[in-house]
């Protein structure tokens, strides 16, 4: 039997998306190029090598950072947040995943101390949702911790998320990344289960000491990336 581990934080990145797939509209996959762009230091950060590391940021912080229905434009409502449980969730078929089910899911991966989050769901588009996330710990760490998880994802083309009794196929493929921040990482996810299936696409930034997570479908992402990466920027 493939061994199992809990994945309730590994997925941390894309778990929302498992638990409506049910819900969603059958989608087509996304053609575009599918060479990935190395996540590493750009010719900016290393000319900023010597300077002082930037410190942290507080989740209060954070969250004066985040778009707001303002800065999307017309179409976007505020998604309230709900509690998710994850305790059930497994992974199989993905050794790198499931190395990291282990003792880095109990301590939470992606869980740095400071956070915050927001999600809008649009009009123009069924099931249409877009979610920004924003970390902030050490540089060192946020390159680490963030490294780790896209790199285990995308080490495997697909494998199967189990939440309860539900099984859901996840095949994924790396995409290509402007040359924003630091470092970078983008994917694209589809997820299928019961018949139907979504493509979430993720993406990752780090400029600094925050991390900037933006998710959900593919077309509002690319919209939106950007904004959220010069509101985190502008704010210093």
């Amino acid at each position: 039997m493939p061994k199992r581990a809990t994945t309730n934080a590994v997925l941390g990145l894309a778990i929302l998306s498992l638990l409506t797939i049910t819900s969603c509209s059958p989608s087509s996959p996304n053609t575009g190029e599918d060479k990935a762009t190395s996540p590493t230091p750009d010719s900016s950060a290393r000319s900023r090598h010597d300077a002082a590391p930037a410190a942290p940021l507080s989740s209060g912080q954070l969250e004066k950072r985040l778009l707001d229905a303002g800065d999307l434009g017309e179409g976007y409502t505020l998604k309230p947040e709900r509690p998710v449980g994850h305790d059930d969730m497994t992974v199989v078929g993905c050794p790198a995943l499931q190395k990291l089910g282990g003792d880095a899911a109990a301590g939470g991966t992606l869980a740095f101390p400071h956070r915050a989050k927001v999600t809008f769901t649009y009009a123009g588009g069924t099931d249409a949702e877009v979610t920004e996330e924003l970390y902030s710990d050490t540089e060192a760490k946020l390159s680490q911790g963030t490294r780790r998880i896209f790199e285990a994802m995308g080490s495997c083309p697909s494998y199967q998320v189990t939440d309860g009794s539900t099984p859901i196929e996840v095949t994924t493929q790396t995409t290509p990344m402007a040359r924003n921040g630091e470092e970078r990482w983008g994917q694209l996810l589809t997820f299928t289960g019961a018949g139907h299936s979504t493509i979430i696409k993720q993406t990752a930034v780090r400029t600094g000491s925050t991390l900037v997570v933006v998710s959900g479908s593919p077309g509002l992402v690319d919209t939106h990336l950007n904004k959220a990466l010069r509101k985190v920027v502008a704010r210093g």
